[in-house]
């Protein structure tokens, strides 16, 4: 049956993604800063848990390179937001109560009166400020190279927050348009590291092709720029998830979104290629101590 010392190298059933090791990795003494998509939100929730000192999304979800840019730019200036930036949501519904946000946040930012909205963008951003003076490590999550542009003023919007489509044009960056706002990102940031990485989550408004064309660009823009900058480098989230957990069991019950097991597999790639190993054992006890507490609140 077969040839005879078949080796079990021949019996592997899967292909496995290569991750370089990184000679600038996280520890306990680091400070990190997340922005990007809803990807972020989890890898960042968990650093949390596992008690880093992470700041995640302090604009809110993030999907494409231009808003991100925009928000950190806004970061660095901090620039108060002011009445003349306040919109209005829910445009496109008639019966949804109207909320205050702005063009550089997510809708978790919307608030019943401008008054709170400006306050609590504000407050946002000047602690974002701070942090982001001190911090080490910038991950920077891809969603989508698809973008919103507003009509009015021409500028990338980071949500439409469900306003009129006519308000918009909407448009897919190029892979040298991308390249160029994470150049731009990079210069900005000289003497941080920056972790580029693209988000598993697939986009499907615009079908499979759509997703591949969207994530490709994202790719081959970041590729551009770590050829650049010897401070930015990439791990691979989207690889993995389309490589190495190939199986609909590994995806949540829309089949875009990764599960949790299978988020937890990724930032187990991600703590062994670029969190430093003496890190790991105070891991476990943090992590064993936030457990205990989520079971005591509960």
């Amino acid at each position: 049956m077969g040839e005879k010392g078949l080796e079990m190298e021949s019996f592997r059933f899967r292909t496995e993604v290569d991750i370089k090791p990184q000679a600038a990795k996280l520890d306990y003494s680091s400070k990190i800063m997340m922005l990007g998509s809803c990807f972020t939100t989890e890898i960042g929730k968990l650093l949390q848990d596992y008690r880093f000192d992470v700041s995640v999304n302090p604009f809110g979800t993030l999907y494409n390179p231009a808003s991100i840019h925009s928000s950190l730019a806004r970061m660095v200036e901090n620039r108060p937001f002011t009445p003349n930036e306040v919109i209005h949501t829910n445009a496109t519904d008639a019966c949804a109560a109207k909320k205050y946000a702005s063009f550089y946040h997510h809708s978790s930012f919307a608030r019943l009166s401008e008054k709170d909205f400006l306050n609590n963008a504000n407050a946002c951003l000047q602690k974002a400020h701070q942090l982001l003076k001190e911090t080490d490590f910038l991950i920077i999550t891809l969603g989508t190279a698809w973008v919103f542009v507003n009509n009015g003023d021409g500028k990338i919007v980071s949500n439409c927050h469900k306003r009129l489509a006519r308000e918009f044009t909407r448009k897919l960056l190029t892979p040298d348009e991308t390249a160029e706002i994470l150049s731009s990102v990079a210069k900005m940031f000289p003497n941080k590291h920056i972790i580029f990485t693209v988000s598993p989550i697939r986009h499907f408004k615009d079908g499979a092709h759509g997703n591949q064309i969207s994530k490709s660009t994202l790719l081959m823009g970041i590729e551009k720029v770590i050829g650049e900058n010897m401070h930015c480098s990439y791990f691979p989230s989207y690889e993995i998830m389309m490589d190495e957990l190939r199986d609909y069991r590994f995806y949540a019950e829309d089949m875009l979104h990764p599960s949790p097991l299978a988020v937890k597999y990724i930032f187990e790639k991600f703590k062994l290629s670029h969190i430093s190993e003496r890190s790991f054992k105070q891991m476990e006890e943090n992590m064993r101590l936030t457990r205990a507490e989520n079971h005591i609140q509960k």
